[in-house]
């Protein structure tokens, strides 16, 4: 008979319990709910920039939870956490190219017509 620590333990990997699962659902739908609310006041520009935070935090969930990166070891962790340092990298040399396009003298061929 299998005692209680091999039911805690799947092939080495913790078992997460149901109950971790379903808060972290509803905490998402809480937060898509936050969302909507929050498109339907004018912030002004800071609409987006709650947005996005709402996002990141959702996203945070869905990564530590789901994926089960909380409980993976170090090494899973950096490469995690160096996926984001690349997504940051390129947003802010699309953000770079997209904010320096304001300099560049209009060309013949893309002026606006009559």
């Amino acid at each position: 008979m299998a005692n209680h620590s091999d039911h805690a333990e799947h092939a080495g990997h913790p078992v997460v319990p149901v109950r971790t699962y379903v808060i972290i659902w509803l905490a998402l739908l809480g937060c898509t709910g936050l969302t909507y609310g929050v498109a339907l006041i004018d912030l002004g520009p800071w609409n987006i920039v709650v947005a996005l935070m709402i996002a990141f935090f959702k996203m945070s969930l869905v990564v530590l939870f789901f994926m089960h990166v909380k409980q993976e070891n170090n090494l899973t962790r950096l490469f995690v956490a160096g996926g984001f340092v690349w997504l940051l990298i390129l947003l802010a040399l699309t953000l770079n190219d997209y904010m320096s396009r304001g300099w560049l003298p209009e060309g013949h061929i893309w002026r606006p017509g009559p």
